[in-house]
């Protein structure tokens, strides 16, 4: 019996002509991106073989997954991508052979795929060193989101495996986890394991961590801050051997070189990256020295129909490691695919750490390698901050940079790399507020951003060749910002004074319906004394062009106007007209979810709640069949709540004590506490008592956008306050305040704006800072880049808030004072108004019907949201089949007690 000969999918008939890229990474997704947009003729099909059973993904961004627990969240870009008809995406579906003389290749179930052209894109995997037992349970490598997901469950399963119940409770047996390699990889490794919970050691062979990105100075300040986040650093250590434990047979010690030990229940090995070359290899194409498919300046192999990009491509005798430059090479096959004559330009090696509240970046010559070239350095060890600047012989000429623990200069001065600086370049260095730093004029020629490898004079040109006038529309045309966002302050920068150059007014209004700024908005309204969008459209608002009126405002301007007069205490937020004007999550005083259901967050001030009051949200969560989580704001979060829900899971929680936790608003979410001096040996003040005075007393204050705080009862930060809009940090003598800072895309450091307040003092401050930023910041603003653009800066501010420079510190009280008195807690009121109660229905028509097309699978003991491959399964079975069939989950009938 013999077999029937595989089928060749051949492209179709005619002038159209098929591209297949192998490989399902960043770099293919943007290769694929890159060809759609640009093959306005449709010349080109594009099959793209995936490996991985799922759509592209931010690798870089893995971490993130321990949050979001959705590889659908880490996906990238439009998914319409993939619904293009002239791109077919095949996941799960390995290529295993090239035929170059045909000019096919050969899937893992056999099929045949004939191409025109070849991309290889296959990546890099991660290495493992021959340590001794490197393949013993509980040795992981961090690559993939299925190496995520499986030293996640390692861990969960340790964790379980090491409960213990005693009198006092269940006690918890601590997870050592070790970290072998301390680069970008091996710290974003260990930022994962505490995230699971476990213990963190990075051991390191070379003498500091990042040794490619970052000096031996900058080493020993990043080792510092990664210590404060709770993890050990062993540098210049090397791993001998990894042992098993005698009684598991599991990991269970690792031995070093130097006759030390370490004992661990969980290994992750992050000390670099091997190109996946194999299939280059197989197909007789050349490979570097140190392995990849070799490619010229245009990124075409030796075989003129075969290109390699990213991390499998030997460029210029390397691979490179980097996203950056794999999507260069993408966007120059796509030029060269489409007539064009890109050549490589060369690799941009600047760097940022992603782990959460760490800020690093290097660029250029960081090392100072080049000759004769001098070195300028800022150094504060007390504040964990080390900045240098390479410069030429002559201190004029830029050539690197690192920045660990305030990299603000980076953004600006990356660009720079290789022109000339104006001045003295110390005064970049500088922190900020002390007025030395120049204004940088970027070349054309400099890069903005790296990512999508979009110059300043692209920039530029969006906005005087193709009548770009906002940032927006730059990113829409340029792609610049649209992949990290690092960028996107100085895209926003270029953009407005390329605007005023051209005599293009840069606006600072609202909306197409106010002439005004949001800061401008708020005072007309304060002083106006208006108190509904009527009102105000009628006296402040303006008819846009081919308009007959003003009209009913827009999805820019009545969420701000909902925002102000809520913040000057205009009562209810759903009371009146005011209920139009708002967000959905406003409008539902819950958080949607990506399903339709919505997320109930009940307050806890200061992360404190009795076993009572946990008792009660427990039972709400099972009595609606909710999934729970604990915040990273030290609350509890309950998701999968139907709009018909919300009012009987609230009056439960009201009659319990709760109140709404605000998750929904713009508005101040939490304040962080350690437990201080209550608990702590260490604690010097009472951090949980000021933690609940503080969310008392700001909950529910409406701002441009939400607010977060932390409290700390000692020098060592256990509660992160630094990276909060307002942090307040314990010390012997009372507090120290620090304002401006944000997490998310581009963290920020808080800064000390006073030092050893005492209670009052720091109460009176906050109140004063918040008021201020609340009148004068921008639509949705956050605290760091208002204190940034605020004329004098931080210590305008503070002059201001604490020496009253502008008279204004008595009405900024007074304010603060009206918020306190007139607060009411928002769920509670909707309970006791059934007007209000009344709109919150399922349907018009049958308010209290539960939305039919909800499903979920149970995961973990708890329910998520169904994904469409398990419905589209139906009932009897998703496509998991570790998984039950998609459920429908319906909650209690209960009354809503007026």
């Amino acid at each position: 019996m013999t077999s029937e000969p595989p089928t060749t999918v051949r492209p179709p008939e005619g002038d159209q002509r098929h591209v297949v890229v192998v490989g399902g990474g960043m770099v293919a997704q943007r290769f694929v991106e890159a060809l759609r947009a640009r093959d306005d003729a449709g010349a080109w099909r594009v099959s793209l073989f995936a490996e991985e059973p799922r759509k592209p993904y931010d690798r870089v961004g893995l971490t993130r997954y321990f949050e979001v627990r959705d590889p659908e969240e880490l996906t990238l870009g439009d998914p319409a991508l993939w619904d293009d008809p002239l791109v077919d995406l095949h996941r799960d579906c390995k290529i295993e052979s090239i035929d170059r003389e045909a000019r096919t290749v050969t899937d893992r179930l056999g099929r045949v795929h004939a191409y025109d052209e070849l991309v290889l894109a296959t990546g890099s995997n991660a290495a493992m060193p021959p340590i001794p037992g490197n393949d013993l349970p509980g040795v992981y490598v961090y690559r993939t989101i299925d190496d995520v997901a499986a030293l996640r469950g390692w861990v969960e399963a340790k964790r379980e495996a090491g409960r213990v119940e005693t009198r006092g409770g269940v006690v918890e047996k601590p997870i050592r986890g070790a970290v072998i390699g301390g680069g970008l990889l091996g710290l974003e490794a260990a930022g994962a394991l505490k995230a699971l919970g476990a213990q963190a050691t990075v051991i390191e062979f070379g003498t500091h961590l990042m040794g490619v990105q970052v000096d031996l100075g900058g080493g020993h300040a990043l080792k510092r801050l990664i210590n404060d986040k709770g993890i050990s650093v062993r540098a210049e250590t090397a791993t001998k051997e990894m042992k098993a434990h005698r009684r598991t047979g599991h990991v269970g010690r690792l031995d070093f070189a130097d006759g030390g030990r370490l004992d661990v229940d969980v290994v992750v090995v992050a000390t670099g990256v091997r190109p996946r070359d194999e299939l280059a290899r197989a197909a007789g194409l050349e490979i570097g020295e140190r392995g990849g498919a070799a490619v010229d300046l245009t990124c075409r192999t030796a075989d003129p129909h075969v290109w390699a990009v990213g991390e499998v491509a030997c460029i210029e005798g390397r691979c490179l490691g980097l996203v950056a430059p794999g999507n260069t090479m993408a966007e120059v096959v796509v030029d060269r695919l489409l007539g064009g004559d890109a050549e490589f330009p060369g690799a941009d090696t600047a760097t940022k750490l992603k782990l959460s509240g760490v800020d690093v970046a290097s660029f250029g010559d960081a090392h100072g390698r080049t000759e004769d070239c001098i070195e300028i350095v800022w150094a504060d060890p007390t504040a964990g901050v080390y900045k240098k600047l390479v410069m030429s012989d002559d201190a004029r000429t830029l050539l690197g940079g690192v920045f660990v623990g305030d990299a603000a200069p980076y953004a600006s001065l990356r660009p720079m790399l290789g022109a000339e600086l104006p001045g003295d370049p110390a005064a970049f260095l500088l922190p900020e507020g002390t007025g030395g730093a120049p204004e940088l004029e970027l070349p054309d020629e400099a890069n903005v951003c790296s990512c999508n490898n979009v110059s300043a004079g692209t920039i530029r040109g969006a906005v005087t060749d193709h009548d770009c006038t906002s940032v927006g529309e730059v990113k829409a045309c340029t792609r610049a910002g649209t992949t990290c966002g690092a960028c996107l302050p100085l895209v926003k920068k270029l953009t407005e004074t390329q605007m005023a150059r051209a005599g293009i007014e840069v606006s600072t209004a609202l909306c197409e319906h106010f002439e005004l700024s949001r800061a401008q908005l708020f005072d007309a309204v304060r002083v106006a004394d208006l108190h509904t969008f009527s009102e105000i459209i009628a006296r402040f608002g303006r008819v846009p062009d081919g308009a007959a009126d003003a009209g009913r405002g827009c999805d820019i301007c009545k969420p701000v106007v909902a925002s102000v007069l809520a913040s000057l205490g205009n009562g209810h937020i759903l009371a009146g007209e005011q209920a139009t004007l708002q967000d959905t999550n406003d409008h539902m005083l819950a958080n949607m979810q990506k399903d339709g259901t919505y997320s109930v967050v009940p307050r806890m001030p200061g992360g404190e709640v009795t076993p009572e009051g946990l008792i009660v949200v427990g039972q709400v969560a099972k009595d609606f069949g909710l999934y729970t989580k604990i915040t990273g704001g030290q609350r509890i979060d309950m998701f999968g709540a139907r709009v018909e829900q919300l009012p009987l899971i609230w009056r439960r929680l009201v009659d319990a004590g709760f109140e709404s936790g605000h998750a929904y608003g713009k508005s101040l979410r939490t304040v962080k506490s350690c437990v201080g001096s209550t608990w702590c040996r260490y604690g010097v003040q009472d951090s949980v008592g000021m933690a609940v005075e503080l969310e008392l007393r700001y909950r529910g204050l409406r701002s441009p956008h939400k607010l977060k705080m932390g409290v700390s009862g000692c020098a060592r930060e256990c509660a992160e306050a630094r990276g909060k809009d307002v942090g307040v940090i314990a010390t012997d003598k009372g507090w120290n305040l620090y304002v401006g800072g944000n997490g998310g895309q581009t963290p920020k450091h808080a800064l000390l704006i006073a030092e050893d307040l005492d209670s009052a003092t720091l109460l009176r401050t906050i109140d004063r800072f918040l008021m201020l930023y609340v009148r004068t910041a921008d639509r949705l603003q956050r605290t760091a880049p208002w204190v940034e653009e605020y004329e004098g800066g931080l210590e305008a501010i503070r002059q201001v808030i604490m020496e009253d420079t502008l008279g204004i510190a008595a009405d900024l009280d007074a304010a603060m004072a009206q918020h306190v008195g007139d607060y009411e807690d928002e769920w509670k009121a909707v309970l006791d108004d059934p007007e209000k109660l009344a709109r919150f229905g399922s349907f018009v028509n049958a308010p209290s019907t539960p939305d039919p097309t909800l499903a979920y699978v149970p995961e973990r003991g708890q329910k998520r949201p169904a994904t469409p491959e398990e419905i589209a399964a139906g009932p009897d079975g998703p496509v998991d089949p570790a998984l039950a069939g998609p459920v429908l989950v319906a909650g209690p009938t209960l009354e809503v007690r007026a």
